[in-house]
């Protein structure tokens, strides 16, 4: 009785522990897409070069993640987008890790 029991409780277990972790990687995902994004609007914005600014960047973004700038006349918009976790991805979840800043140009008058 108690091998039945066992037989069932270990895949519920691990498949909750699978859920957690892709979780926790997807919340760590996001908050590394933001740090990205505002790092790489700042160093825009202060007018580095954009491959500098990009490099640093994706130092500090999950890996394949997909950078976006727009500059106008006195702002710059970073947008990062990273891939969603396969943990979650396979249970048709849609969350997916992005960040987004937005920094006033130095020198600029608004």
């Amino acid at each position: 009785m108690v091998t039945a029991e066992l037989a069932v409780a270990i895949p519920a277990v691990t498949l909750v522990l699978v859920l957690a972790v892709s979780a926790l990687s997807t919340v760590m995902d996001q908050v590394r897409c933001v740090d990205a994004a505002s790092a790489t609007a700042r160093a825009l914005a202060r007018g580095d070069s954009a491959e500098s600014a990009l490099a640093r960047g994706r130092g500090l973004a999950p890996k394949r993640a997909a950078f976006t700038t727009a500059v106008s006349s006195t702002t710059v918009r970073v947008t990062v987008r990273a891939a969603p976790v396969p943990g979650l991805a396979w249970l048709g979840a849609t969350a997916e890790p992005h960040g987004e800043a937005v920094a006033a140009l130095e020198g600029v008058e608004p």
